[in-house]
């Protein structure tokens, strides 16, 4: 096949990586660092690129040792000194895996994330990506001072996902890598069974393509696509909001399967929370990016439009259910809920999620009062709370640094941090359900080499990030994403 250029821009490199996120730019850095060519096609034009990783609040799932660990490629903090970091062991890592995902988890792909993910975090932070502790999402200041993290999730990007991409692409432009901005693959090119090339859309509406020795596909899920939602994940889900990119419509995962590629990994399930509600634009939005999630229900009750409870809020740490609950959402009355808390919860909710501007929040003095704003029938939302206030052991002590059990014994139960609502004012926060990711991708090995049928790679081809299909079913462990997209990333690029 002829290789032919619209843009005067050399159209043959040694790898091409499809999507500029943190998988991505993984996979490009480590394929830099060898020596290799390498160019980045990414769909956003340079305002709208990074893809989910954007959107993202940068937390990033580790294992290590504590602290002492950790502070070399973590950002120096005066709060260090009073700081309490449980180490996170690469059994409890994958233990943690197994727990949310009821062991659906591909085994192979487990071992080499709980093992390699430090290792990854610590060879970004030496090419120049950011890191810090999160205090403001991972930790409570205790009553007799000093700080305790909690849930194995402890270490994130400096300025968030917003401030990951743009340390990725000051290292790919560091390292000579050609990011072209505004180039949407649209199919692979295959010359005697094995991938040569990535097709692409150009500005013109025609289409280009370039060629390559080896593709890496990091161009994402297929949640921006409600059609796609629709057939996988189910009736209703067409109606989620999009948390993260538009961009990622599942095209490149067809692409792949039309020549060969195997499904991997469980197609029937997404990472979904809950999300603001009613805010004017709660979809793709980049300036409040992930600050739209509501994360602070294990602390209060979640009542649907009929007033009722439908969930164990403190089941675990919100790590552990964040990302199955916005389907729990989904499934009640115009998937539409409310966080329901009293003055005293109020104080301990993370001010990034729950003060930003346009919020969808209802306060009033009483639960009546509550309830009429929110057009909750007061007196079931009063019988709600009123049993569940009664059902609380008041002989534990409430404390959201450990599974406290603290029980509410009422059905739904809450197992950790039941706490009466009893002193107004009272707020409902009304959520719906966010979609992140799609948990189906790709099938490939511990490379990312993608298979086909007979479990043969296909010659030329990678895959990493969101696309690379296994690792998760039903649930998900809070900043795996990201741990995983450059483990993966970094591992197929040190092969393409």
């Amino acid at each position: 096949m002829q290789v032919h250029s619209s843009n005067n821009r050399p159209q043959q490199a040694d790898v091409v990586v499809v999507g500029g996120g943190n998988a991505g730019f993984s996979a490009a850095h480590a394929a830099a660092e060898r020596g290799r060519s390498v160019v980045v096609l990414e769909k956003g034009d340079e305002d709208t690129a990074g893809g989910n990783s954007y959107y993202t609040a940068g937390a990033t799932r580790i294992s290590h040792d504590g602290l002492a660990d950790l502070r070399p490629f973590i950002a120096p903090d005066d709060r260090h000194s009073q700081t309490e970091v449980p180490p996170y062991s690469p059994e409890e890592y994958a233990a943690d895996l197994a727990k949310v995902t009821n062991g659906a988890n591909a085994s192979d792909l487990t071992e080499v994330l709980v093992h390699e993910s430090k290792e990854a975090v610590k060879w970004l932070s030496g090419l120049g990506v950011k890191y810090r502790l999160m205090y403001e999402r991972q930790a409570y200041q205790r009553p007799g001072g000093g700080y305790l993290f909690w849930g194995g999730l402890h270490v994130g990007n400096v300025g968030g996902g917003e401030g990951l991409i743009a340390d990725h692409t000051r290292v790919a432009r560091e390292l000579g890598v050609d990011v072209r901005y505004g180039h949407g693959a649209t199919g692979l090119v295959v010359e005697d069974g094995r991938v040569v090339g990535v097709e692409f859309a150009t500005e013109t509406g025609g289409v280009d393509w370039i060629r390559a020795e080896s593709v890496v596909l990091a161009a994402g899920g297929f949640e921006a696509n409600p059609e796609l939602r629709k057939q996988y994940l189910g009736d209703g889900w067409e109606n989620a909001k999009v948390r993260g990119t538009p961009y990622n419509d599942g095209a490149m995962i067809r692409a792949a399967l039309d020549i060969g590629a195997v499904p991997g990994g469980d197609w029937s399930s997404c990472h979904s929370v809950q999300w603001d509600a009613f805010t004017a634009k709660n979809e793709s939005n980049r300036e409040l990016t992930n600050r739209l999630t509501r994360g602070g229900y294990p602390l209060g009750i979640i009542v649907n439009t009929e007033g009722r409870r439908f969930l164990d809020e403190g089941a675990d740490f919100r790590n552990y259910t964040y990302a199955k609950y916005g389907k729990e959402i989904l499934r009640q009355p115009g998937s539409i809920a409310y966080q329901i808390f009293d003055a005293e919860q109020r104080s301990f909710l993370r001010s990034e999620e729950y003060d930003m501007p346009g919020i969808s929040v209802a306060e009033a003095d009483t639960l009546d009062g509550l309830a009429r704003k929110i057009g909750i029938d007061a007196a079931a939302l009063g019988a709600t709370v009123q049993a569940f206030n009664k059902s609380i052991d008041l002989s534990i002590a409430w404390d959201p640094t450990v599974k406290d059990g603290r029980l509410a014994d009422v059905g739904p139960p809450k197992s950790n941090w039941a706490a009466p609502l009893q002193t107004g004012p009272y707020y409902a926060f009304a959520v719906t359900c966010g979609i992140t990711f799609t948990f189906g991708g790709l099938k490939a090995d511990t490379h990312g080499r993608v298979l086909n049928s007979a479990g043969e790679c296909i010659g030329g081809l990678y895959v990493c990030g969101e696309m690379l299909g296994g690792l998760f079913s039903e649930n998900y462990p809070g900043g795996t994403g990201l741990a995983a997209g450059m483990v993966f990333g970094r591992r197929a690029g040190n092969c393409a």
